[in-house]
């Protein structure tokens, strides 16, 4: 398993931007398929976006968040623009050794690793 720590989150109105970051433990993160989560209050966690060479998104952010990744830096980052108040959640940064193969997980039960949380508020 591979230790990972999130930052970046906090308030926002609706329609600005907010960056997260995770950072992870392990110096070989180009092994792994690193994906984001979020949970909202009452709502089951979902999946927001995952990449390992390309990066895949969840419909409801497609065109207004991106996920990217630096290796050398060991992080993962979450850039989230046009924010809207139901965007507001507690966000996860998650991780799946994949050393080989093109995949395209999004379900939480694919990933092993996961990160403590950092929240997003985001008001009207």
């Amino acid at each position: 398993q591979v230790q990972l720590v999130e930052s970046g989150g906090g308030p926002v109105q609706a329609g600005g931007s907010l960056r997260l970051s995770c950072t992870a433990s392990r110096s070989t993160l180009s092994n792994y398929i690193m994906g984001w989560f979020r949970q909202a209050p009452g709502k089951e966690r979902e999946f927001v976006a995952g990449i390992k060479w390309s990066p895949y998104y969840a419909d409801s952010v497609k065109g207004r968040f991106t996920i990217s990744r630096d290796n050398a830096k060991n992080t993962v980052y979450l850039q989230m623009a046009s924010l809207k108040p139901e965007d507001t959640a507690a966000y996860y940064c998650a991780a799946r050794y994949t050393p080989y193969g093109v995949h395209y997980y999004n379900r939480e039960t694919d990933f092993g690793s996961w990160g403590q949380g950092t929240q997003v508020t985001v008001s009207s």
